[in-house]
């Protein structure tokens, strides 16, 4: 649905389509908006790429199943909490898997926090850090970067997707994670101010 006039809907429109006609591809759009910064806050909590990745993957298999459950006013606020949920419970399992104690510090740390205003300010200056984020990538890194962490594609079935040759794609991909690192950083920077 590369539709430019679905592009222009609203979350909350998308929302609205799927749950009259249950078609998933309104919710792959709505997923898609979200699917970086939802990898990037992954990354945040897992540590690991390949962790992160599949976590995403989980997420929105989770919101599929999830979405029709639930009243969502705020799609964006909605969807962080399920990813963060999600990431808080494979840490708790990864904990558990090695038998390692979870002193009560860390019990405390996993539990969900209560929701209120500030940490929903909090949410969403995170999310807007990384659309902007995003913006400030070439088309060239942005499309290589979406391509390779959030659909899986190999390096060879980007090179045949985009036309870019192998090294250009290697190159669009690591430039792209090092420049999103770098300008959340210098955003972090400058919140702290």
């Amino acid at each position: 649905m590369n539709n430019p006039a679905i592009q222009q809907l609203t979350d909350q429109e998308l929302l609205q389509r799927f749950k009259t006609d249950q078609n998933s591809e309104w919710i792959g759009v709505l997923f898609d908006r979200y699917a970086l910064l939802l990898l990037g806050m992954c990354m945040k909590y897992l540590k690991n790429e390949e962790d992160a990745r599949d976590a995403v993957q989980q997420i929105f298999l989770k919101v599929l199943s999830d979405v029709n459950k639930h009243e969502i006013q705020f799609f964006r606020a909605w969807i962080y909490q399920v990813a963060k949920n999600y990431c808080l419970m494979q840490l708790r399992q990864h904990h558990l898997k090695y038998r390692e104690e979870i002193t009560d510090k860390h019990a405390g740390e996993l539990a969900a926090d209560p929701e209120d205003q500030r940490s929903h300010q909090e949410k969403d200056l995170m999310l807007n850090n990384m659309e902007q984020a995003l913006a400030f990538l070439s088309p060239e890194q942005k499309i290589c970067v979406e391509l390779f962490y959030l659909q899986k594609k190999s390096y060879q079935e980007i090179a045949s997707q985009t036309g870019y040759s192998l090294l250009q794609v290697k190159s669009y991909i690591q430039n792209g994670k090092r420049n999103l690192k770098l300008i959340l950083e210098k955003q972090q920077r400058a919140n702290k101010r």
